[in-house]
């Protein structure tokens, strides 16, 4: 999955982010706005991971999407 479909289905995937990882703000998801870097940024800061981990954890959720978002 690649930026632009995060971006674009950004309104539908945050409640999915939301109930993976509920330590995220309203304040996270706004400035996050589908930006894969600062989401990855936010679960460093709220979950104490490292940045390769927060990086991979947004990479498999992202992967998880593929058959509801396929590539065009």
């Amino acid at each position: 999955m690649n930026e632009d479909i995060i971006a674009g289905n950004w309104k539908q995937l945050k409640g999915k982010i939301q109930a993976k990882w509920g330590d995220l703000t309203d304040d996270d998801f706004k400035v996050a706005e589908g930006n894969s870097e600062y989401l990855a940024g936010r679960l460093q800061e709220r979950y104490g991971w490292d940045r390769d981990h927060a990086q991979t954890a947004v990479r498999d959720f992202e992967r998880s999407l593929e058959s509801d978002y396929p590539r065009n």
